[in-house]
C-alpha cells in the first residue's frame, strides 16, 4: 500500500511569519489589549503598522522580544 503525502503550493505554508491583530494577541498572552498599546507606544513589542487603525503582530517576534525583556519563557 501507497504512503499518501500532502502537499500543497501555497507560499503561505512555507515558514512565513504568523500575523495575528491585537485582541488575539492579548488574548494569548492573558493580557488586556490596552496593555499590548501600551507596549507598543514603549516599543517594548514589535508591530507591523498596516493602516492608521490597524497594526498587525508577528507572534514570534512579539514572544522574543518578550522574552528578551523580562526573561522568560512566555506562553
Amino acid at each position: 500500500m501507497k504512503a499518501l503525502t500532502h502537499t500543497t503550493n501555497d507560499p503561505a505554508t512555507k515558514n512565513d511569519p504568523i500575523l495575528i491583530k491585537k485582541k488575539e494577541l492579548a488574548k494569548r498572552l492573558s493580557v488586556s489589549p490596552h496593555t499590548i498599546d501600551a507596549w507598543v507606544q514603549r516599543r517594548e513589542i514589535p508591530c507591523i503598522k498596516v493602516t492608521p487603525r490597524l497594526y498587525l503582530y508577528e507572534v514570534e517576534a512579539v514572544m522574543d522580544a518578550i522574552r528578551k525583556k523580562y526573561g522568560t519563557n512566555a506562553a
